[in-house]
């Protein structure tokens, strides 16, 4: 079974887009988006479901957050590491084939805007799915840079992932045993940063039975 402590949960009901509290999730919280199994948890979002504000597509994503449920926010030269690790299954893509399983964002801290500092996208093409980390330079930027980290993932076969940054702000995004380094430029290290981990579509056109879906079998926080 998942720890879910320390995660809150965004789901695409219709009118709008609720939050589910930590504490609420950890009551055995279930829902057509978010279901519990022996396996983990199969988060399912359609394309025509509700979005967030500041967003035109619809998720169901997990956001990280103290065990009060506090949201939660961290700088990382205050630990040797900050890690998440994941292990998923992706079992349906929309018709775009294109959706966001993990990110590391920022609250706007000393900036314009609270942007990602980098989103994890799983994109399938040929009937084969890679997964691109999508790195933004500095905490203003609004282009990104694009790292193709790991090709070749079928449809229901599992894979693991592990972002993280260190003290010294080396960002290292890891897929299976594909890997990409980066250094941050030391404007994030005055941003407050947080873990997201689940399905965020990058598409909103089609019917309800159209959509991402995906079971996480682990999702796991370090601070250290």
């Amino acid at each position: 079974m998942l720890d879910l402590s320390t995660w809150n949960l965004t789901t695409p009901q219709r009118g709008p887009a609720a939050t589910i509290s930590t504490a609420r999730l950890n009551r055995d919280y279930q829902s057509p988006y978010f279901q519990r199994s022996v396996n983990g948890v199969e988060i399912w979002v359609p394309v025509n479901g509700a979005h967030t504000n500041g967003s035109e597509y619809p998720r169901t994503e997990l956001r990280e957050t103290a065990p009060n449920g506090a949201l939660s926010f961290w700088r990382y030269p205050k630990a040797d590491n900050n890690l998440l690790v994941a292990t998923l299954r992706i079992d349906a893509v929309p018709s775009t084939r294109r959706m966001v399983i993990g990110q590391i964002h920022s609250n706007g801290s000393n900036s314009a805007e609270a942007l990602p500092l980098v989103k994890l996208v799983y994109q399938q093409r040929l009937n084969l799915g890679r997964v691109q980390a999508l790195v933004r330079e500095h905490p203003d930027d609004i282009s990104t840079r694009t790292y193709t980290v790991y090709e070749g993932l079928p449809l229901g076969e599992a894979f693991s992932y592990r972002l993280g940054v260190s003290r010294s702000g080396l960002l290292t995004v890891q897929v299976n045993d594909g890997h990409v380094t980066q250094q941050l430029s030391p404007q994030w290290a005055f941003q407050g940063l947080y873990f997201k981990a689940g399905l965020y579509l990058q598409d909103n056109r089609g019917p309800a039975s159209e959509g991402g879906r995906a079971t996480f079998s682990n999702l796991t926080i370090y601070h250290q």
